[in-house]
């Protein structure tokens, strides 16, 4: 019975040590957010360059250049991505003033035979141009306010590359730490880990990003051929929101459902967006992702449910981006580690029926 009670009492001592470091680490993520979110960025960025740089260098170039040429690969590919998708905002807003009288024209003519709650259409017109223009008025705030943190997101641009670049020219001092760190573990074991890790990681991201061109070049296809306006736009923007589960595509499908109606004044256009967007979905879960992705990352949705909400408390947009690919790694290091079988089974999905 003493035995019992001892046991019991160590194992809510251990889980209490547990709640105070999640509660600690917390505490320093979210003070600390300004130092962590570019280094974290910078660790992401370092683990899909790693292989190609190690390819890099099996050709006879040096370490430095070797990493100084990826880098430069992805900044130029990110660079065009980001071109692109400003020139499809820049379009859309030259367009926001008929877009804004379309919409009021587009919802009276929608409740001319409805009163609401004994609202006449009068009323209707004048509550509607007022809600129309303070959404115009947001808008222009939220692109001052993005103008205003221009300066620090350039600082970032500048930072993260150089964190990036030094976390791969000492990548095997940071392996010498991990393994003072993790003493427990022989090194070659360890090593195997993070370097399956790594691999299985840039596999993933890889693949992420042909089924994210592919599935929105054909969101964009599909949204021209419908003749909906800024369709590359719209249709990239739903790509990447698919990032978040079930939730994103509904998010992503909503401007585009009400440009169309705006533009053609019928529903079926809307329910001609919500077709073609479906019919993709389709094809990106059971044709264009197992193509795409051979290495799933096998995360239980309502974990990464979960990350999505604690990175967007802690670190905002930026922990909302980087708190799934980081549980991600947490799961893919827990399957290789047998002492962490757990976790594994905490953070991954269920491969049949119970």
């Amino acid at each position: 019975m003493m035995l019992n009670s001892r046991t019991l009492l160590n194992r809510q001592t251990s889980l209490l040590s547990v709640f105070q470091y999640i509660v600690f680490g917390g505490v320093i993520l979210y003070f600390g957010r300004t130092v962590f979110v570019p280094i974290s960025f910078a660790v992401l960025i370092s683990f899909v360059l790693y292989p190609i740089c190690a390819w890099l260098e099996t050709k006879g170039l040096t370490r430095l250049s070797a990493i100084i040429i990826s880098l430069l690969f992805l900044v130029l590919l990110g660079l065009l991505v980001v071109g692109l998708l400003i020139y499809q905002f820049v379009e859309f807003l030259g367009e926001w003033s008929t877009i804004q009288s379309k919409l009021v024209d587009a919802i009276t003519i929608l409740s001319k035979s409805v009163e609401v709650f004994g609202i006449g259409q009068e009323q209707q017109h004048r509550l509607v141009t007022k809600i129309v223009d303070q959404s115009g008025s947001d808008l222009l705030g939220f692109i001052r306010g993005t103008i205003s943190a221009s300066t620090f997101s350039f600082v970032l641009m500048i930072i993260i590359p150089v964190y990036a670049v030094f976390i791969l020219y000492y990548r095997r001092q940071w392996m010498k730490i991990l393994v003072r760190l993790f003493s427990g573990e022989k090194e070659e074991v360890l090593h195997s880990i993070i370097l399956e890790t790594i691999q299985t990681y840039y596999a993933f991201i890889k693949g992420m990003a042909i089924v994210y061109i592919v599935v929105g070049s054909l969101n964009s296809v599909g949204l021209l051929l419908l003749g909906v306006p800024h369709a590359i736009l719209f249709g990239f923007i739903a790509s990447i929101l698919t990032f978040i589960p079930y939730v994103g595509i509904i998010v992503g499908s909503l401007l585009p459902m009400a440009m169309a109606w705006i533009t053609y004044d019928s529903m079926w256009y809307p329910i001609g967006v919500v077709g073609i967007f479906a019919l993709v979905q389709y094809l990106e879960a059971n044709v264009i992702f197992p193509i795409a992705v051979s290495d799933r990352l096998n995360v239980n949705t309502l974990v990464m449910l979960v990350a999505i909400f604690i990175g967007g408390v802690v670190w905002g947009m930026a922990g909302m981006i980087l708190f799934v690919p980081f549980v991600g790694i947490v799961k893919l290091i827990a399957d290789r580690n047998p002492k962490w079988k757990t976790l594994s089974l905490i953070l991954g999905r269920s491969n049949g029926p119970t």
